[in-house]
């Protein structure tokens, strides 16, 4: 049997990595995000309210049925697995996020920044969580909003963005958990935001 030449397969993750992104929908709804390109500073906050996932239109439903099944499993699995769900929004998603705006916008630091004259809402509307079982796989991919807004008086709103689809894997199909794959989601949706504000 041939290996695989090592740039064959850099290649294809490369193909692949251009697919997901082609896969992303980054549109604004109202307003104008031109006014971020003369910031060096945006305030960040994510909310997760009324969040669908998967074949769930409510949140809780999807967490408890997965933390009855982790714990018929292995006792305890589920109740550490659901702690982990809510927990990776502040330790995960956000962070990457963040990082990734930075670096698509080319230098517009994310973050706390409450000083900053504008605050990125990011609103997390539904998230496919994916798996990936080593022979059978599914990318995660999330929606949501991203409202731009004065910091000083929130309802203030400068511009209203939908992200669909923001899609989420590891290159080489390493992701069998669930928290990686949706971290990269988040990590794809700041990067293209980031970059579609530096345009």
């Amino acid at each position: 049997m041939k290996l695989i030449p090592k740039v064959a397969v850099i290649a294809t993750v490369m193909l692949c990595s251009s697919l997901l992104a082609g896969a992303q929908k980054i549109k604004v709804q109202e307003g104008d995000v031109a006014v971020l390109k003369e910031q060096t500073e945006i305030n960040t906050e994510f909310t997760y309210d009324h969040v669908k996932v998967g074949e769930f239109d409510n949140e809780d439903d999807y967490i408890q049925k997965k933390k009855d099944e982790y714990n018929k499993k292995e006792a305890g699995k589920g109740d550490t697995w659901a702690t982990a769900w809510k927990a990776d929004r502040a330790a995960r998603f956000e962070p990457r996020f963040n990082e990734m705006f930075t670096e698509g916008s080319n230098g517009i630091k994310a973050g706390n920044f409450p000083a900053a004259k504008y605050t990125l809402i990011f609103k997390t509307t539904f998230v496919e969580p994916g798996f990936n079982v080593g022979v059978m796989r599914k990318n995660s991919y999330i929606n949501g909003e991203i409202w731009i807004v004065e910091t000083a008086d929130k309802s203030k709103v400068v511009a209203k963005v939908s992200v669909d689809k923001a899609p989420g894997r590891i290159a080489f199909g390493m992701d069998f958990d669930t928290g990686a794959r949706i971290t990269e989601s988040y990590a794809m949706a700041g990067r293209s935001f980031g970059r579609y504000v530096r345009k």
